[in-house]
């Protein structure tokens, strides 16, 4: 049997990684073979890559095809092994992020990235692309409070201006209309226990 592929995305602080890390509990309960995972990253390779995104001053081009150089070493060596064997992936971002942050935010050419995407993830039918995609909306000052309140030290992408932020949520929601089949946006503003029941409802139902 085939795995499926699970992506989880939206701004820094609208709460994706904590309801990744609940949907890998949820699903192993529910007796799947799960793979977690997250980009940039995913490999012993793609953590050193992010941590230069996330920290070293880079040209927008340069910064674009590293994440994607990221991804393709996460495809080769996690994600497309996975798959083949059966097993579900639940990746925190996947290249959506590239077309909101590196796309709607930053101003890189979207046909710079659909060329990347079809490079790193192959064309047609045999592209790979996540089976289900959650995306996480929130009001960018909200998710900006929550990252405050958190106490962390401020990565490169986390230390953006609101008009940053502004333009990567609005490009993500562009995403969800275009691929309307695959997205599945969730009002990241909701109390976290309402949020859980609206995953099990949705996952429930391509399990």
């Amino acid at each position: 049997m085939a795995g499926r592929f699970i992506t989880f995305e939206g701004i820094d602080g609208a709460g994706k990684s904590t309801h990744h890390a609940w949907m890998v509990e949820f699903l192993r309960a529910k007796g799947h073979a799960v793979v977690s995972t997250r980009e940039p990253g995913g490999t012993p390779l793609g953590e050193k890559l992010r941590g230069l995104l996330l920290s070293e001053a880079m040209d927008l081009e340069t910064e674009a095809m590293l994440m994607f150089a990221a991804r393709r070493e996460h495809i080769v060596q996690i994600i497309s092994p996975a798959l083949a064997a059966g097993k579900w992936v639940v990746s925190d971002r996947f290249t959506d992020a590239s077309f909101a942050y590196q796309g709607g935010g930053r101003g890189l050419a979207r046909s710079k990235l659909q060329q990347l995407e079809a490079w790193v993830q192959g064309t047609g039918t045999g592209a790979l692309q996540p089976d289900l995609t959650f995306l996480f909306d929130l009001d960018v000052a909200i998710a900006a409070k929550r990252l405050q309140g958190m106490g962390q030290v401020a990565d490169r992408f986390e230390q953006e201006k609101t008009d940053f932020f502004e333009r990567v949520r609005q490009a993500y929601l562009d995403r969800a209309k275009d691929f309307p089949e695959r997205f599945r946006v969730i009002d990241a503003g909701s109390s976290v226990d309402s949020i859980h029941v609206l995953l099990e409802k949705i996952i429930t139902s391509v399990c």
